[in-house]
């Protein structure tokens, strides 16, 4: 029991944590929220009256804004009101969270979406002040930007430590989270979001999960009044040893004993009940967010300010759907196109815009599949509800593709049909200068008849010959050009028959190459004007600005700046340059559940079987005026192919990998990391591109957080003042920092082990719940790599990183 020198008040914050397809079909989910208002609207209303004078006190916190959406569009208008009149009232509040999100959700969506709130709130007289998130493990230091813009100034957070830890080193603990911007925003770090449970707070769903003792239970306890007293005696003894500051804390209570959760006025019964017996040295009360913000504030004790990044060890999930959360990704950003190109909505009319980010919305939250994906893969519901969750990207993406569609065709793009010109268009959608490749087509054979004689690129305003490239591909003929464009600007090109006929390939008397084209001897004799501007050997690729080397078995070995004379590989790593290295942890008698249950946060077991890709052949793809291509080929365990395409540029340090693989199905808990290992010298430093912000791993973060991976927006770099590397990355969001091997994991502000460590994490499915059970299937994952003295600065680098991945914007036009 507590010491009894201090008489103690816990404050309970009674809500229903919003997990969109854990416990139930998504749509089901969605009927359960509005009916949870009406019953907390109804709690209210009666615990005002003689009906129900033991539930004086009830208070409901709306956890997410999308459940008051929900329910908004449901009501009627004398629902509408009864619910305003709550808010007024006080028993009822609204957070200024929309949904517990992953780190997925790009910065312009997530303001526009945390603003919501605020928005309904306002023409009714009333403010959002405070938000409250559940069971999510973190959040890019843009989330408290995007709060303090909408006017949210306080945070609970109620870290679920399952594979995951809460900041700072201790919870029950306030601290002011300093945004980029330097506004500040007041965050309490507390408990598990039912605590209240397992302390017996509501007599209808008491269970042991954060507290264990003699009497586990999970349920409706027979003795429940003996285990609320015991552990509320117990729990509040243990601050005080902690030295917590405080005569009050706070907890969470969920009115049934599951995710998604009714309101309960039995909670308040019991909270009546509960002061009446012990309220003279305990007493507990019911309370809103603002209300305990504001008290917390009242009170003389130091709040410590920090400032960064707050990593989630919960955005792994992302990695267990990979394929859709590709396609949500490459959806996010034509989106940004779209709204970039037509600004004003005369294309795409604002309701088409949104349902298209609702869809990208319910991708990006927080709940990765129905709660038991891993025990019973083969379980109608977690096929039903896999589904759906993925239907949210493929859905978003339609949606946002046919709204480019619409914006495109505003501007000119003409539709297939007989006798169509060989114009194209080629819009760059930026704020900046950029210079990328534009790709043009031939629809199939019958548009290549037109050329059988050559062809050539011309520039409509100047009627300059630009230097093409062509590829059959599985859509017909790509040409591609190299444009150049300054901010916004556009550009016409057109196709016509070349006026002089392509040369063919004339025999080389200095180039070491045989006649059975394998060129394992390095030219001794410079090459000739008009010689291939890129050399392919069986032993590496070399342009006018990189040299890239390989060996048998290690794979990219070297990877050489010719313009400094620097080599980019840090021989200090473990693995090749996207060498891919694949994990797997065997479990007990075939206990899907367990062998990752105690995983705790190293995501693989102390007895996981490690391997890496060896290289075992190479294939020279296409040479041609603008790159050259590579294929690389690798034996890996757990896949029955892997292979590099590897294309090399002419006229520009820049090359782009892409990774392919077929991923064979496999039931345990498995990994693999494509390897990133350049070098980070000449002070240089890694920098992410977060939502919201810049930050450096490791540096720029909250204490206690995160440092094994990151989940990332468009891409990273490695920057130091003489130049920097950008790696942009479009479709892998996951960047592993920390060590591959089991053991003790580190946070920020404890002491790193010095080694320097740099992964694509692109594929899990370690979690024992509800990630996807099998990640076998193909795939195909991007970089563009991108290096030189201009991209001496985050803001220059991760810039370029952000116009790669969206690329140009090319149509075929009148």
């Amino acid at each position: 029991m507590p010491s009894g020198k201090r008489k103690w008040k816990i404050y309970v914050i009674h809500h229903s944590h919003t997990d969109i397809g854990y416990t139930e079909r998504q749509e089901k989910i969605e009927q359960y929220h509005v009916d949870f208002i009406r019953q907390a609207l109804a709690i209210s209303e009666a615990s005002h009256t003689a009906e129900h004078p033991e539930w004086k006190g009830f208070k409901w916190t709306c956890e997410t804004f999308w459940a008051v959406e929900k329910f908004l569009e449901e009501a009627t208008d004398a629902e509408k009101e009864r619910f305003v009149q709550a808010l007024r009232r006080g028993d009822i509040e609204l957070s200024g969270t929309y949904l517990n999100m992953t780190e997925l959700i790009g910065y312009e969506l997530l303001a526009e979406m945390v603003a919501r709130a605020g928005k309904f709130a306002e023409p009714h007289g009333l403010r959002v002040r405070s938000a409250m998130t559940a069971d999510i493990n973190g959040y890019s230091w843009g989330y408290a930007q995007a709060m303090a813009d909408a006017g949210i100034e306080h945070l609970l957070s109620c870290i679920h430590t399952h594979h995951g830890m809460f900041a700072i080193g201790r919870k029950q603990f306030p601290f002011y989270w300093e945004t980029p911007k330097g506004n500040r925003l007041l965050v309490w770090s507390g408990e598990h979001y039912m605590m209240g449970n397992d302390l017996g707070i509501n007599p209808d769903g008491t269970l042991s999960y954060s507290i264990r003792d003699e009497t586990p239970i999970w349920g409706i306890a027979e003795d429940h009044w003996r285990i609320a007293e015991t552990r509320i005696g117990r729990y509040l003894a243990q601050l005080e040893k902690e030295d917590y500051p405080y005569d009050f804390a706070l907890v969470n209570v969920m009115g049934l004993l599951r995710d998604n959760a009714a309101p309960n006025g039995r909670v308040m019964s019991f909270i009546q009940e509960w002061n009446a017996r012990h309220g003279d040295r305990i007493e507990l009360e019911m309370t809103t967010l603002d209300r305990y913000f504001d008290l917390v504030k009242e009170q003389d004790v130091p709040i410590p300010v920090y400032r960064g990044d707050w990593p989630d060890w919960w955005s792994d999930g992302v990695a267990s759907t990979a394929m859709h959360t590709q396609i949500f990704r490459s959806a996010q950003r034509a989106l940004s196109i779209v709204k970039r190109l037509d600004p004003d909505g005369r294309s795409v009319k604002a309701a088409e815009i949104e349902e298209a980010q609702r869809q990208l919305i319910m991708y990006a939250e927080h709940t990765w599949g129905y709660h038991s994906s891993i025990s019973e893969p083969w379980h109608p519901m977690v096929q039903e509800l896999g589904v759906r969750k993925e239907a949210y990207a493929a859905n978003a993406s339609r949606l946002v593709q046919r709204s480019l569609d619409r914006v495109l065709r505003d501007r000119g793009d003409v539709l297939l049909r007989a006798g169509r010109a060989f114009t194209y268009q080629v819009v760059n959608p930026f704020e900046y200068a950029i210079e990328d490749l534009a790709f043009f087509y031939l629809e199939e054979q019958w548009e290549a008849d037109y050329y059988r004689n050559g062809l050539e690129v011309v520039d409509e305003r100047t009627g300059e010959v630009v230097p093409h490239q062509q590829e059959k591909v599985s859509r017909g003929y790509q040409i591609a050009i190299m444009a150049k464009l300054g901010a916004g600007e556009e550009k016409r090109y057109l196709i016509r028959e070349a006026s002089a006929q392509p040369a063919g390939r004339t025999t080389s008397s200095t180039r070491l190459i045989g006649a059975d084209r394998i060129h394992d001897i390095r030219d001794l004799v410079p090459l000739a004007q008009g010689e291939d501007l890129v050399r392919i050997t069986e032993n590496g690729i070399e342009s006018p600005y990189v040299k890239i080397a390989w060996q048998s078995g290690a794979g990219i070995v070297s990877w050489v700046d010719k313009q400094t004379g620097k080599e980019l590989l840090d021989p200090r790593q473990a693995h090749g340059a996207f060498t891919p290295v694949y994990e797997v942890t065997a479990g007990e008698h075939g206990d899907q559940m367990t062998v990752r249950r105690i995983m705790g946060r190293n995501r693989k077991g102390m007895n996981v079987q490690r391997s890496a890709g060896t290289l075992s052949g190479v294939k020279s793809i296409a040479n041609g005026p603008l790159y050259a291509v590579v294929e690389l080929l690798y034996q890996v365990e757990g896949m029955s192919h892997y292979s590099l395409f590897l294309k090399v540029y002419t006229d520009q340090p820049r090359a782009d990998v892409s990774v392919r693989m077929h991923k064979t199905s496999v039931w345990e808990p498995e990994n693999v990391y494509v390897s990133l290992p350049f070098v980070r010298g000449d002070g240089g430093e890694l920098w992410f591109d977060k939502a919201g912000a810049a930050v450096r791993p490791g540096i720029d973060q909250i204490p206690g957080t995160l440092t094994d991976f990151y989940c990332i927006q468009d891409g990273l770099a490695l920057v130091a003042p003489t130049g920097g590397l950008a790696i942009a990355t479009p479709d892998t969001p996951l960047m592993q920092t920390g060590p591959l091997a089991f053991g003790e994991r580190k946070v920020q502000g404890q002491a790193q082990d010095g080694t320097s460590t740099l992964y694509a994490w692109v594929l899990t499915n370690y979690w024992e719940t509800n990630f996807k059970a099998t990640l076998g299937g193909f795939y195909e994952f991007r970089y563009t790599l991108q290096w030189g003295a201009r991209l001496n600065s985050p803001e220059n680098a991760l810039r370029v990183n952000r116009s790669a991945n969206a690329g140009t914007v090319a149509f075929r036009s009148l």
